[in-house]
Formats: structure tokens, C-alpha cells, sequence
């Protein structure tokens, strides 16, 4: 698979992960006394709908890269990684109803409790996948100016 099908790849399940939660949303707001869904429900929705736009745009600057279509599928692989890994622990903080703040302490999952260097890591890694996959995308383009 190229760089460009995979983004939308990703794109297309993001988004449809989006329309998804979106019923899931609704059918927590319907169910609820204070007419809300579940805070991670909310956004796993909103994420979703965002990463999916946001694939779109790495398409674009992969069609516009001109850096090699290995170099282009690992770095919009890298990001739409990350951004798939940062969905999961939204789904799983939805499903387990286990907090509206996965950044409070303790930080935990479920019953299980993590320390504060594997949180923090994840999220330096998490940051530096997101952005430096964009950035090398983004050089591309700036390169064939």
C-alpha cells in the first residue's frame, strides 16, 4: 500500500469510528438524568471526526512531499499511529467509565494504576510521532518549492 491509500485508509475508519461514537453519544445523552454522554465517549467522538480531517490533510502534503514514498509512508504512518493510539485509550477510558480526566492522579486504566514516567513517556513519544511525522510531510513539500 502507498503512502496517499494509507492516509486514507486511516481516514476513512477515523471517520467512521466518528459517525460510530457518534450514536454511542447519543445514546448516552438519552440515557442520562443530566442529558450528557460519558466524558470519554464525547471525546473519542470529537477526536475522531478531527484525526479523520486531519488525515486528509497528511494526504495531501504526501502528494505534495518530494521525498521518497518509503520516507512519506513512515512519517504519515508515524502520525496516523499515534493518532490511532491516542483513540484507543479514549476507547478504552469510554468503555471502563474509569475517569472524565485521564491526566489526574492517580493516573490509572481500568483497576490498573500506571507510573507517572510510563504516562509522560507516552505522551513525549506521542508528540514527537504526531509532530515529527507531519514535519518530515511538511519539509517535503517545502522542499520541492
Amino acid at each position: 500500500m502507498d503512502a496517499l491509500r494509507l492516509c486514507y485508509v486511516f481516514a476513512g475508519v477515523f471517520f467512521l469510528v466518528g459517525l460510530l461514537t457518534g450514536i454511542w453519544k447519543y445514546l448516552g445523552i438519552i440515557k442520562s438524568k443530566e442529558a450528557v454522554a460519558n466524558e470519554y465517549i464525547n471525546v473519542l467522538h470529537r477526536a475522531s471526526l478531527l484525526y479523520s480531517f486531519a488525515c486528509i490533510l497528511l494526504a495531501k502534503f504526501v502528494e505534495l512531499s518530494s521525498f521518497p514514498e518509503v520516507v512519506n509512508f513512515y512519517a504519515a504512518l508515524t502520525s496516523m499511529g499515534f493518532f490511532a493510539f491516542a483513540q484507543v485509550t479514549y476507547l478504552i477510558h469510554a468503555i471502563l467509565k474509569d475517569t472524565d480526566n485521564q491526566f489526574a492522579k492517580p493516573y490509572r486504566l481500568g483497576t490498573w494504576q500506571f507510573p507517572s514516567f510510563l504516562i509522560h513517556s507516552s505522551m513525549v513519544l506521542l508528540i514527537l510521532g504526531e509532530v515529527g511525522g507531519f514535519l518530515v510531510l511538511f519539509l517535503g513539500f517545502i522542499k520541492s518549492l
